[in-house]
């Protein structure tokens, strides 16, 4: 039997009157991945900070090796062995830093670097274990010029490079590609082998399903499932974790209307095969593929970030070619965009004022802002989307990531559009919430086109009437959602990613 490296008893934290942990048992082996589902608010991200020493516990005890484990601090629980790769990426990198020194940061306060840095050993070390992760980025480069899959990966590196005895993973696939993603599932089972303990975060069943030994469901502050025979239970741990059984999902596709938006030999890329591509009234559509497909690229390109490199785009039969989001806005384009903490989240405002934001001229008369009307529509808001917080005026970062996702698709479907872009509307966002989003976005869908980009089939089967798949910024597959060939688009999908592995492996 696997040694229990981890021990956690009676575990209890409350904020004010609200009781988030209720006595959480839980035990990690080392050696094994255990993996934590858990809806939004079940309590998951408390139980991580009390383990990584951002907040202290009411009432329990953790041990680690045998050893009472109490964290002082985040850089006490690394140094007692317990590492931490959050789910907001920029929590695991300081954007203004390069990669050398966000890759080498907790090592820079250490005996020997002392005040005259030397800088040509620390880019050596860095590019050590940037190599031993895979990472292809010159450790030179300030962090702030990279991708939202690269700066994951560099947390995650700088998380590994500490050599834990408790790895706590928190969706750290979610911003990663096919390989990036295996190429991570590679060190996970390095880690596994030489003893460490990982506790795995995730809504994804396709990464429970390819890196779990066991799943723990969590539910209101308390473990509400075990899951270790083999093979593990799938469905009994979503179960357990909602409190009811999933119901198999049927979309019932709308007659849809005219057309809204048309793409006429559009390409995103000099060398991408045109895309052509009519959205209707009342249709969604889901755009799916793998990390660098093009799905963001397209998304931006109809929001105004960055213009096509040729072809056409019309909206309601006239010309549309927008130079900024303003201008996108302004035509009735909205866009909900994928990187929430960095583009979408302004922390210095309430929730109220995060949904209102891009529209207050809209509760304004005489340029006097009626703070009421602004507080009735967050309101509706919180209330249609089930957004779990206290009242409209608690601050945007009280709230857990899945009910922040809520908030700024509240803030979209606030007034109405031409079209809708959604772009990874269910990042980090747990079944039960990803249900109450995609419930909205199809009661709403009449009088605009919705184009939902998705890297995950089930959240496209989930929301769309259509389902596009790209690769290499183009189009190359497209499929009805009725009584659709999951081994179809499974292939269209995941068929590069998955010669690009064989390629590697070779």
């Amino acid at each position: 039997m696997t040694d229990c490296l981890c021990q956690i008893s009676g575990l209890r934290k409350a904020f004010g009157d609200n009781l988030v942990l209720r006595g959480l048992s839980l035990e990690l082996p080392a050696g094994s991945v255990t993996a934590l589902m858990g809806a939004n608010g079940a309590g998951k991200s408390t139980l991580v900070k009390i383990l990584s020493g951002v907040h202290s516990s009411d009432a329990g005890n953790v041990s680690l090796a045998g050893q009472s484990f109490v964290p002082s601090s985040p850089s006490d629980a690394i140094r007692k062995g317990v590492v931490t790769v959050h789910q907001a990426i920029n929590d695991g990198v300081i954007p203004d830093l390069d990669v050398a020194s966000n890759l080498m940061i907790d090592r820079l306060a250490e005996p020997g670097f002392g005040f005259f840095l030397k800088r040509k050993q620390l880019f050596a070390d860095a590019q050590e274990i940037a190599d031993r992760m895979g990472i292809d980025v010159d450790v030179r480069q300030p962090v702030a010029q990279l991708g939202v899959a690269d700066r994951q990966l560099i947390a995650i590196a700088r998380a590994m490079s500490h050599q834990p005895s408790l790895l706590i993973l928190d969706e750290p696939t979610s911003s990663l590609s096919a390989v990036e993603a295996e190429r991570l599932f590679d060190l996970i089972e390095t880690f596994k082998a030489r003893g460490v303990a990982v506790l795995y975060i995730s809504h994804r069943m396709s990464d429970i399903r390819r890196i779990a030994d066991r799943i723990v469901s969590m539910r209101d502050g308390e473990i509400s499932g075990l899951f270790e025979d083999t093979p593990l239970d799938y469905e009994g741990a979503v179960q357990a974790m909602l409190g009811h059984r999933m119901t198999d999902v049927n979309i019932e596709i709308p007659q849809r209307g005219e057309p809204i938006v048309e793409l006429k030999q559009l390409r995103l890329k000099p060398h991408a095969k045109p895309i052509d591509l009519t959205l209707h009234d009342n249709e969604i559509i889901a755009v799916t593929g793998l990390l660098g497909s093009g799905k963001t690229d397209l998304a931006q390109a109809l929001f105004g970030l960055r213009p096509p490199n040729s072809g056409d785009i019309s909206l309601d039969g006239a010309a549309y070619a927008p130079t900024s989001p303003g201008k996108a806005i302004a035509n009735g384009v909205f866009m909900s965009t994928k990187d929430r903490a960095t583009n979408a989240v302004i922390a210095d405002f309430n929730i109220t004022r995060n949904i209102s934001v891009p529209f207050l001229a809209q509760f304004s008369s005489f340029s006097f802002l009626s703070r009421g009307a602004e507080r009735d529509t967050a309101r509706d808001m919180i209330e249609a989307l089930s957004i779990v917080c206290q009242s409209e005026s608690d601050g945007i970062n009280t709230l857990s990531g899945g009910n922040q996702q809520k908030v700024m698709l509240a803030r979209w479907l606030v007034d109405k559009c031409r079209l809708l872009l959604l772009d990874e509307p269910f990042q980090g966002v747990d079944i039960r919430s990803r249900h109450d989003i995609g419930e909205k976005v199809r009661q709403t869908a009449k009088g605009r086109a919705t184009l939902v980009f998705v890297s995950e089939l089930d959240e496209a089967l989930e929301i769309a009437d259509r389902i596009v798949v790209m690769h290499e910024h183009s189009i190359i597959a497209e499929f009805v959602n009725r009584d659709v060939d999951l081994n179809e688009i499974l292939t269209a999908v995941t068929g590069t990613a998955q010669k690009q592995l064989e390629h590697e492996a070779a």
